[in-house]
């Protein structure tokens, strides 16, 4: 059961289309797991929509715009191409992604080892930045870590605890500097996410506080 969701100002900036990309990324992928916050969006552009149309009611020069566009010539409608992956895999798993992840799985890196049963793989966003797909297997940990920035976490399947609360497929997760947490699983299927971090994680315990020399190794 999914617990944790955009809070309705980021709902609304994605409605307005001002929401960071990252965020707006996130989100939306988030809304395609999530029947509650497609809800929610949907009642958000709704009320856009009626304010425009009211604050734009006795505008001539936008009547004059939609005569004009009646008038055009339809438009030959692009053939579509469905043949884009839906899946990730990791050592012959299979794993479903939400649709606005999918144009990314071509740009997703080699799976590689990082500390204990944690797996990573490099995801290209373009001019949005880097993000990682990460697998922890059960039993995997993240050391202690807070973040010099910000960290955005989407769970695709399974489940996870951090020392702060017990996370859910679908389950949208913001950190910043405040947060101090120790992501892992212990959940037989162990817990796949997809994770966007702008600057290096910041190690806060014990012999991982070594680590922080080559944090920027870590899902950055």
């Amino acid at each position: 059961m999914i617990k944790y969701h955009p809070s309705e100002q980021q709902l609304l900036q994605f409605a307005e289309g001002t929401l960071p990309a990252a965020e707006s990324l996130m989100l939306s992928a988030h809304c395609d797991m999530c029947t509650v916050c497609q809800e929610r969006l949907r009642y958000h552009s709704e009320n856009m929509a009626k304010t425009s149309l009211h604050d734009e009611a006795d505008n001539p020069a936008l009547d004059r715009m939609l005569a004009n566009i009646i008038q055009q010539p339809e438009a030959e409608r692009p053939s579509l191409n469905y043949s884009s992956p839906s899946t990730i895999e990791l050592d012959g798993r299979r794993f479903a992604v939400p649709r606005a992840l999918r144009r990314y799985i071509h740009k997703t890196g080699n799976w590689s080892s990082l500390v204990g049963k944690l797996w990573q793989a490099p995801v290209d966003l373009g001019d949005i930045g880097m993000a990682h797909f990460i697998y922890m297997e059960k039993g995997g940990r993240v050391p202690e870590h807070t973040h010099k920035g910000s960290e955005l976490t989407l769970v695709i399947n399974g489940e996870f605890s951090d020392g702060i609360a017990d996370y859910d497929s679908g389950d949208f997760i913001a950190m910043n500097g405040s947060h101090t947490h120790a992501p892992g699983s212990d959940a037989d299927e162990g817990c796949l996410v997809f994770s966007i971090v702008d600057k290096p994680l910041h190690f806060t315990s014990g012999l991982a506080r070594l680590l922080n020399p080559f944090s920027h190794l870590f899902f950055k």
